[in-house]
Order: structure tokens, then C-alpha cells, then sequence
């Protein structure tokens, strides 16, 4: 059997790799030269994706993560900063990843896999009455003219027919995950140039997170340990709330800091992986990464990461399958990998109109470059927010709110059908308003609404 297995195996990677040249046949010139260099990281992707056998991870190797490998963010923050620290900033780059921000909310906008800004901050910063500018940008897109080629789920090779980027065949084709931004920036030679320069870390994050702005205290951490010692890999995590529960965790596994995902979980277990009690903090996906670490990997071929098989339904009805990889699954492959618990208020995360809502709002005001929370509101909880298929496109949920409503008291709002907002509204406690079909409800301006439910037809014409 497992003899069989294997000529299988065989048989498959040997007819995507040929339906890979003919697609790259139909090309010439430097398109066909990037998109060859790209299929072979798809071709180890496909081949590591057919070997393997089971689980990632053994439910029962599963460990907490040892004390001192998971810092809180207020103890490395205790020791200060010198007075030298914009110096820091030189060594650093700043890399935004792009994973599809607003197509939830109906923006329409490039599909580049990463932007790297090469700046000290994404706002003006004061720290310590040093004031640092942004001192240049540099700005980084990966050559995939198409991306990786989407697999149909029943015979495992290609969908698209060419490398034309028209009509259905553009449905072939999906960004790789971010997991991509080690071997991009290896192979495209933007790893050796910024080490050139004399960068040694990325902070990478998600571009749909505004709390992720770059934390001096952080990297005044990692630069200031002795050479040999020093953290090639750090994970910003944060406590996990019940909003949470399906954010990847750290744990330790075979001696090693290791992301655990939900989709790793055995069903058994899900139950326990959601659990706050057993898994109390959640990867926010901000990471520092040593550039001279990620370069070492590459040449050794010794960035493993676990492979997300994830299925799509294209529109014509096809089941397909798209191979990604996760960034931060990597950091199991450095060496003095560490986690800092850090405040709540570096995860905010806005990918759709009801995050949207909260950060317009006077909940948050911009501090110092950061987003953070009113010192009028009580609790440091953020209130929980769902607006209906109404909002959803960002251009028309503008057009429901003359204002913003005042929401430093609330606790949870729950909008559904056609609803409006007039201007100095103020909504507290918890306040649901739904409007039922055909019905309509305007909340006049100047209303206070506390612990309420609207419902029905409420409608305010002008005379």
C-alpha cells in the first residue's frame, strides 16, 4: 500500500509539472522567466502538500509555553529607552501586508501580497522629545504577474488553461499566502540589499491592523542583547477574549515556540483549543524577524511551514483548492524565538464597516502616532458592534451617519435594515434597532439611546 501511495505521489507531481510548462508556454520574454521562478515555489508547496499524512501536531505533545518565553509587554517596557533610541530605527524596516484589505467592506484596490515601508514610523512620532521623521520610503511589490495557479480539488492540477489574465482563466489564479515573504524577499534580492544597508530587523504586520504602529520599547529590546543571544523571532501576542477564540496561539511543542492554528486542531479538540482558560493569548500577527535569520534559512532550506489547504468554490460552481502558508507558522524554524504579551490596544484590527464604526468614533483618539482608547470611557473593553448587510459597503454606510454617534457608554449595538443616523446621536448600554423589511428607521439627531430596542417603522421626513 504504501508502495502504491508513493507512485501516486509521484505520478501527481509529475503531471502538475508538466502542465506547469504549458502554461509557461504560453508566454515568452521576462513574464515567462518571473512566472518560472515563481513555480517553483509552488512546485515545492504542491510537493511538500503531497506528502504529508496526518495532523501537523500530536494533540498529546502539545505544552504551555515556558514562563520566560512569553515576556509581558510592561516588563520589557520598565527598563526605558536611552536617549540614542532613534538610532534604532535605522535597523529597522517596516513591512505591511496586504492581504485583501477592504474587499470585505466593497473597496476595490491592488492585490499586492506585501508593501515594505521602509520608514521609522507610520505617523510622527515623540518619544523622550525626539521627534522622528519619516526618512524614506521604499516601496516593494512581489513579480507575481499571476500568482500561484489554483488546483482543481478532484484531479490536483491546474484550473487556468494559460497565463492570460482574461476572462474565466482569471478565476486560476490566487496570491500566496504571506508565509511567501521569506523566499520573495530572498529570491527578488531585496534581502541582500536591505541587509546592505544596515537593516536588521522587519516588523511585519497587517495593514488592516491600526494598532500596529512601531514600538521603540520593542525594538530597543531586540537590538540592545549581545550578539549569539539575541531574539531572531518575536511574536506580539495579546489575552484572548471570547472574541478571540479562533486566533492562532503559542505553544510549546518539541522543545520549540510554535504557532498553533485552528485548522492544526483535531475536532476533538476544538472545544479545548477556544477554551480562555486553557489558551489564554492569540497571535495579533505583529512580528520582528531578523533579517540576517530569514537569509540563514533560506540558504539552509530550512523554512518549514505548515501548509493551509483552503478551499474555494469558483463562480462557475468548481471546487479548487489554493496552497498558502502563514508568516508567523515560521517561527518555529528560529532560534531565540520569544513572545511579549502586549496591550489590547496593539490588535485593531478593521475589515469591515462595524470596526470601521468604533475607530471613527470617540472611542479612540490619535496619540503620539497610536490609536488609543478615550480616558473617558470606564471600561478598557471595546463594545461589540455588528451592523447589517445594509453597511456593509463602505459608500454607503457614510451615507447612514450624518455623525458618528457618541459611543463611550456603549456596550453593544446591533443594527439591522434600513437604518439611519442623524447628526449627535448618543447610544448606550446595549441598543439594538431593526428595521423590518420594507420598513425604514431614521434615529433623529440629538436622540440618547440607553439599554433600548427599536423596532418597526420609524421614519422622519423633512417639511
Amino acid at each position: 500500500m504504501a508502495q502504491f501511495q508513493e507512485m501516486m505521489r509521484q505520478q501527481l507531481e509529475s503531471s502538475m509539472h508538466t502542465e506547469l510548462e504549458k502554461l509557461l508556454d504560453t508566454t515568452t520574454g521576462a513574464e515567462r522567466e518571473v512566472s518560472k521562478k515563481d513555480f517553483e515555489g509552488f512546485k515545492n508547496l504542491f510537493h511538500r502538500f503531497l506528502q504529508v499524512k496526518g495532523p501537523s501536531v500530536e494533540w498529546i505533545k502539545i505544552q504551555r509555553p515556558p514562563e520566560d518565553s512569553i515576556q509581558p509587554y510592561d516588563k520589557i517596557a520598565a527598563r526605558g529607552l536611552p536617549d540614542n533610541v532613534a538610532d534604532s530605527l535605522n535597523k529597522l524596516v517596516v513591512v505591511k501586508l496586504n492581504g485583501g484589505l477592504g474587499t470585505s467592506m466593497g473597496c476595490k484596490g491592488p492585490k499586492s501580497l506585501i508593501s515594505v515601508r521602509n520608514e521609522n514610523t507610520f505617523l510622527d512620532l515623540t518619544v523622550q522629545q525626539i521627534e522622528v521623521q519619516k526618512l524614506f520610503t521604499l516601496k516593494y511589490t512581489p513579480q507575481y504577474p499571476h500568482g500561484y495557479p489554483r488546483i482543481n480539488k478532484e484531479s490536483l492540477l491546474p484550473v487556468a488553461t494559460s497565463l492570460t489574465m482574461t476572462g474565466q482563466n482569471t478565476e486560476g489564479w490566487y496570491p500566496p499566502g504571506h508565509g511567501d515573504i521569506y523566499a520573495s524577499f530572498y529570491n527578488s534580492g531585496l534581502l541582500d540589499q536591505l541587509i546592505a544597508q544596515g537593516k536588521e530587523y522587519i516588523f511585519v504586520s497587517n495593514i488592516d491592523n491600526l494598532g500596529a504602529t512601531v514600538d521603540l520599547h520593542i525594538l530597543h529590546h531586540l537590538v540592545s542583547q549581545p550578539n549569539g543571544k539575541r531574539c531572531e523571532f518575536v511574536m506580539e501576542v495579546t489575552d484572548k477574549t471570547r472574541a478571540d477564540v479562533k486566533g492562532g496561539t503559542l505553544i510549546q511543542y518539541e522543545g520549540k515556540l510554535r504557532l498553533l492554528e485552528i485548522a492544526q486542531v483535531p475536532k476533538a479538540h476544538v472545544d479545548e483549543f477556544k477554551s480562555v482558560s486553557k489558551f489564554k493569548i492569540f497571535n495579533t500577527n505583529n512580528l520582528w524577524i531578523s533579517l540576517a535569520a530569514i537569509k540563514r534559512l533560506q540558504e539552509q532550506k530550512a523554512m518549514d511551514m505548515e501548509i493551509i489547504v483552503n478551499p474555494k468554490t469558483l463562480d462557475g460552481g468548481q471546487n479548487v483548492v489554493q496552497l498558502e502558508t502563514a508568516v508567523g507558522a515560521a517561527i518555529k524554524c528560529f532560534d531565540n524565538a520569544l513572545g511579549i504579551n502586549v496591550p489590547r490596544s496593539r490588535f485593531l484590527p478593521v475589515k469591515t464597516t462595524s470596526d470601521l464604526l468604533l475607530v471613527m468614533s470617540n472611542l479612540y483618539s490619535l496619540e503620539a502616532g497610536s490609536l488609543t482608547m478615550s480616558p473617558k470611557r470606564e471600561f478598557p473593553t471595546t463594545p461589540h458592534v455588528k451592523l447589517g448587510s445594509s453597511f456593509t459597503k463602505v459608500q454607503e454606510y457614510l451615507t447612514r451617519f450624518e455623525s458618528i454617534p457618541d459611543m463611550l457608554e456603549l456596550d453593544h449595538l446591533t443594527v439591522s435594515g434600513d437604518v439611519t443616523f442623524g447628526k449627535n446621536v448618543s447610544l448606550k448600554g446595549t441598543v439594538i434597532i431593526i428595521a423590518n423589511h420594507g420598513d425604514r428607521i431614521d434615529i433623529p439627531a440629538g436622540s440618547m439611546l440607553e439599554n433600548k430596542i427599536v423596532s418597526g417603522n420609524l421614519r422622519i421626513l423633512d417639511h
